[in-house]
């Protein structure tokens, strides 16, 4: 599609202003390290072709944008989902996204990924008039030290750990809880670029766990067979891929749900520390309705899957609320634990055993 070279508020950034861009992201390290990485990723590794735009006047104005925001959006419109940082110290800044009505069309779903909590609270305060914004909360977890003390017992005698592969690709896509929004081609890039590493068994090359380093620097989709859980086998893939992470120069972090104590638990073992809170959104213009409710006032416009969220007790409908100004709101779907996996989480395990799984075993979260 036809890439914009300038919005209202916002140019687009030239690559070789891209190493210059990171200095500046360092002096608000750790709220820019989501930020930071994608575009640190994006230089070293080209995983996926993104567009930066800054403020025209960057870096008075330290807010930057990057489209799209997953390599999946409708109708391949790079507009409709994008990333986003602004310092909170100068979060006055976000207002700029009030009257960007180039680059953004405000009327179309929009997707956001994980992104600080203080720019999504500001955002809410002007799009609660116009639409509904759908939450799903994650904190940041930053590994600046490893815990390379921790002991862990050995594998069994049956399993062994190994690099992924490309045969691997399409299994773990098929099976990945967020392949809505993220496309298999992403997949065989990371396993073909970045570290993957995988746990199979020896007899039957089963993979039975697995995890990726992501495009934006994260770890990215812990999942584990549920067969194989219990076995210790997450812990053994997060501590061999955080070391790997960091030979390659970057900073590891993982995005875990404020209510899985199990991960959050597993990643502090490894050194990890909270960093700041998140969330990722969709936002749904008021003349745009659910077709499972009522009808779409412009049909050229795609919607996005619904975010799952989940309450204490795991057991959770979607719903579409008539959104009240001023507050945001939460869908709430099945497959809960799954969506830890979907941004670098590990899943619960007591949380996915209560849920049908599908295909070989893996739970879906649609």
């Amino acid at each position: 599609m036809e890439i914009i070279p300038e919005g209202r508020h916002f140019r687009l950034v030239h690559e070789s202003e891209l190493p210059e861009i990171l200095v500046t992201l360092e002096r608000y390290l750790p709220e820019s390290l989501k930020f930071h990485q994608t575009i640190k990723t994006y230089l070293n590794d080209r995983i996926w072709d993104f567009k930066f735009y800054v403020a025209k006047d960057w870096p008075e104005k330290p807010i930057i944008l990057h489209f799209p925001g997953c390599t999946l959006t409708p109708y391949n419109n790079i507009y409709q989902a994008f990333g986003i940082f602004c310092p909170s110290a100068q979060i006055e800044h976000v207002d700029l996204m009030r009257t960007e009505d180039v680059l953004i069309d405000w009327q179309k779903p929009l997707y956001l990924n994980f992104t600080h909590i203080a720019i999504m609270n500001r955002l809410d305060d002007f799009y609660s008039k116009i639409g509904l914004m759908e939450r799903l909360s994650g904190d940041i977890y930053v590994c600046n030290k490893l815990n390379t003390d921790l002991e862990l017992d050995p594998l069994p005698e049956d399993a062994e750990m190994r690099l992924l592969t490309l045969d691997n690709v399409q299994g773990i896509h098929d099976l990945y809880p967020a392949n809505e929004i993220e496309c298999v081609k992403l997949f065989d890039i990371l396993v073909r670029v970045l570290p993957g590493l995988g746990i199979f068994r020896k007899d039957t090359n089963e993979l039975a766990a697995w995890m990726v380093h992501s495009y934006y620097g994260a770890m990215f989709s812990m999942q584990t067979r549920p067969d194989y859980r219990r076995m210790g086998y997450g812990i053994r893939l997060a501590k061999a891929l955080t070391q790997l992470v960091i030979e390659r120069g970057y900073t590891p972090f993982v995005v875990i749900r404020p209510h899985n104590d199990a991960s959050r638990n597993l990643y502090t073992k490894l050194g990890y520390v909270k960093a700041y809170e998140t969330c990722r959104v969709r936002m749904t213009p008021d003349c745009y309705e659910d077709s499972t409710v009522g009808t779409i006032s412009n049909t050229s416009y795609a919607k996005f899957p619904p975010l799952p969220q989940a309450d204490d007790e795991c057991v959770v409908q979607l719903r579409r609320v008539k959104h009240v100004p001023g507050e945001s709101q939460t869908v709430d779907d099945e497959g809960i634990e799954d969506m830890l996996a979907e941004k670098c989480d590990i899943s619960n395990d007591e949380a996915r055993e209560r849920k049908t799984t599908t295909d070989e075993g893996i739970g879906e979260d649609k």
